[in-house]
């Protein structure tokens, strides 16, 4: 039905950048929300960004100013560019959309789509 595919983690020193993308395929009719989450071990999910079909964005507190969500609709493309990265940006990041999608011949809509996951690694 739907795949996501995300990229762009690694490893990298306080104070450096990771650009994310995450992208969409499969029997897509349309893309809602997109998002992005992260976790630490133990720790609940949060919410990092997320982004509407209109363009509009809402970030955690925590990376306001530093990180920026954008989106290529044509590319059914979500990227999250993470600037001033802190040791305490550590976390698997996650990528989350909202798609209404074909399935068998009818038009179904799935808020939470999860991505695999990709692993963010800041050292201080």
């Amino acid at each position: 039905q739907v795949q996501l595919v995300e990229s762009g983690g690694g490893l990298v020193q306080a104070g450096g950048s990771l650009r994310l993308l995450c992208v969409a395929s499969g029997s897509i009719f349309r893309i809602n929300g997109m998002g992005w989450y992260r976790q630490v071990p133990g720790k609940q999910r949060e919410l990092v960004a997320t982004i509407t079909s209109g363009g509009n964005t809402n970030y955690a507190d925590s990376v306001k100013g530093r990180f920026t969500i954008s989106r290529d609709n044509a590319k059914n493309t979500v990227y999250l560019q993470m600037n001033s990265l802190k040791p305490e940006d550590t976390a698997v990041y996650y990528c989350n959309v909202d798609i209404t999608y074909y399935d068998g011949g009818y038009i179904r809509r799935k808020s939470d789509y999860w991505g695999q996951g990709t692993q963010v690694t800041v050292s201080s």
